[in-house]
């Protein structure tokens, strides 16, 4: 067997380690050389350094591992499909890179790095170039949203339309609190129209003007019954728990705290009507302690009722020292109300989302049915709900259609057709619903009948839940039909309230519960009476049954 390892070629010079760093060039062989003789050697016989011996064609190192852009790259025709790194950026058509260049000129559509194989961007550049940006209509939804939230029904910053109210109770806190002088004022109104955030706006503008009487504020609706107002009254002045005693005292006691010495004391009571019992004696009593002897109370009371004094407390007219002072707030008229809107949407900067037609109109229904500005601005603000809604919509329809539509040139606006929209919803019809008057379940219309025929009579504007009841087991007796028991009439009630038709007043016992109509009593007539059956029982009368 020959020897192989005497047929090394001496005169061919390789590298014995490879460097990854850098490639030499590769040597130039002269073609004098002489050829090698014989066959290649044996793969298990070369050395580490040997193996690229029998190799007479240079191989490049990989793009990462070449050194420097100077470094001379030797042409090499390949056979089949082959990938050729260079180091100069990839060559595109010239039409997508204007294409590029039109849609986003700050960035390049590649960014090739020396030695990198492929973009450093996670998103390909024709990617970014077919889909639109999802930014695309944020400024047109912080529009929406803003103007959403200068519509709601919080308190404002400014009190507009009610100068005179304003001035009203200014005065009779300077009064009577700066003067250390006892009083009582009663306000009266609708609901909505500014009576409570128009107080809170005074106290808070005169906080340093009141020095030590902080005045204490308790909502009402908030009290399990009308006897626990006077636990409220002492936690809120001496700490929670602090004054001990029975319940039946806590009224004789407060009274002797109130008139012992000490700053004067301003008690405020929303919805005030709430606190009405069996002969009334806790209103008596509220209304008597600012009158008692050495008394350093001033007493606020905020209602919806215009004649609670004349009608519920018809005592505070024998004693006239004990009657407060009467303020009502009238509903806002057309004018107002527009007003309030359109300095509420002027707090937006920019366009208005609000056509002035659609405010217009949004205040000439609100003050012809009731003249609540917070219903005027939760119309205005579903309104705005109902728009944004629809221009999201567009937007994704236009982002995922491959045609593309021009875009929108301004704001899509709030119009007469979508306050009207809000409007029928609100002040619709709610005795008959949108697909036909036979929805409207026969129990409850019965028992609507039988709370309307309670009503008509008396001037009452609610009835409690016992008598509710009995009037209508009358009225299933006589029309031969199986009646609900009180439970059951109880959540009859529940599903009338939750329709916008009755409002309910809980009680801790069911029977005492108060019912009465939400809406006008000739609306409930005209409904009722297009049915036969329920036609016949409001003609025949409850005297009947």
């Amino acid at each position: 067997m020959p020897n192989t390892k005497a047929r090394v070629q001496a005169t061919i010079d390789f590298p014995r380690k490879k460097s990854h760093r850098s490639c030499k060039a590769p040597p130039t062989i002269s073609k004098d050389s002489p050829s090698p003789k014989g066959p290649p050697l044996s793969p298990r016989k070369r050395l580490a350094g040997e193996n690229l011996c029998n190799i007479t064609q240079y191989l490049q190192c990989s793009p990462s591992k070449q050194k420097k852009e100077n470094q001379p790259v030797t042409p090499s025709k390949p056979r089949g499909r082959k990938l050729e790194f260079v180091l100069s950026p990839l060559k595109r058509s010239p039409v997508k890179l204007d294409i590029l260049a039109d849609k986003s000129p700050e960035r390049t559509p590649f960014s090739v790095h020396k030695g990198d194989e492929t973009p450093r961007s996670k998103a390909s550049c024709w990617q970014t170039a077919r889909c639109p940006p999802v930014g695309l209509h944020k400024k047109k939804d912080l529009w929406y949203q803003q103007t959403k939230q200068v519509l709601n029904t919080a308190i404002p910053d400014r009190i507009l339309a009610r100068e005179v109210e304003t001035k009203d109770v200014t005065h009779f806190l300077l009064n009577h609190v700066c003067g250390e002088k006892p009083g009582s004022l009663y306000i009266s109104g609708a609901p909505g129209t500014g009576k409570t955030a128009c107080l809170n706006w005074i106290l808070t503008d005169l906080k340093e003007k009141l020095g030590a009487s902080a005045p204490i504020f308790i909502n009402c609706m908030s009290l399990r019954n009308s006897q626990t107002i006077f636990r409220t009254i002492a936690d809120e002045l001496f700490g929670k728990r602090k004054l001990k005693c029975r319940g039946k005292d806590f009224a004789k006691r407060l009274a002797q705290k109130l008139t012992c010495q000490g700053p004067m004391v301003l008690l405020v009571l929303d919805e005030m009507d709430q606190l009405d019992s069996k002969a009334q004696d806790v209103l008596y009593t509220i209304f008597e302690w600012p009158h008692l002897t050495d008394s350093r109370l001033v007493l606020i009371g905020i209602a919806n009722l215009l004649d609670l004094t004349d009608r519920i407390l018809p005592r505070l007219q024998a004693r006239p020292k004990c009657k407060p002072q009467l303020l009502n707030f009238a509903p806002y008229t057309r004018d107002q109300i527009v007003a309030i809107v359109q300095d509420r949407l002027s707090q937006v900067p920019g366009e208005s989302v609000l056509e002035s037609a659609a405010v217009q109109f949004c205040a000439r229904k609100v003050s012809s049915v009731s003249g609540d500005v917070r219903k005027a601005l939760d119309v205005c603000r579903r309104a705005v709900e109902i728009v944004e809604s629809v221009a999201r919509c567009q937007a994704m329809v236009k982002s995922k259609s491959p045609v593309k539509a021009p875009c929108s040139p301004g704001l899509k606006k709030v119009g007469l057709p979508h306050i009207s929209q809000v409007i029928s919803e609100v002040y619709g019809d709610r005795m008959t619903s949108r697909s036909g008057s036979e929805c409207f379940p026969l129990q409850q219309k019965l028992l609507v009948c039988s709370l309307l025929l309670l009503l008509r009579p008396s001037k009452v504007k609610e009835v409690t839940l016992g008598k509710l009841h009995d009037a209508y087991s009358k009225v299933c007796r006589s029309q031969q039909m199986s009646g609900a028991d009180q439970s059951e009439c109880l959540s009859l009630c529940s599903l009338l309230e939750s329709r916008g038709i009755v409002w309910l007043k809980q009680s801790k016992e069911a029977r005492l519960t108060k019912v009465g109509l939400k809406i006008e009593e000739e609306d409930v007539e005209h409904a009722l009476h297009d049915q036969a059956l329920t036609g016949n029982i409001l003609q025949k009368g409850l005297q009947c049954f």
